[in-house]
């Protein structure tokens, strides 16, 4: 009986190391490699994506807090409300020439 317990464990030791070795000799090949290059571009495309999104959200985010902060999303004043002077005073080199 120790033999038969032995022996069978040997050969599932046995199974489990060839299963292994197989498993990374598969990986060595050239379709192996060319396999976990286009996985690794895949996951650093989508990586990269995400970045995009998040950045993306913050900036909208950060401009709807500046729009916010200086006000430029208020409401026009009606045409009544605004008064401009009739005459602006003229600045700059074209001042002399009038």
């Amino acid at each position: 009986m120790r033999r038969l317990f032995w022996l069978a464990m040997g050969i599932t030791i046995g199974a489990l190391v060839v299963r292994k070795l197989t498993k990374t000799a598969e990986k060595l090949t050239p379709q192996g490699i060319a396999g976990q290059l286009a996985e690794g571009l895949r996951e650093l495309a989508d990586a990269i994506g995400d970045f995009g999104a998040d950045v993306r959200a913050a900036a909208a985010l950060r401009e709807d807090e500046l729009r916010a902060g200086t006000g430029l999303d208020a409401p026009l004043p009606d045409s009544g409300q605004v008064s401009l002077p009739d005459a602006l005073p003229r600045r700059g080199a074209h001042a002399a020439d009038s």
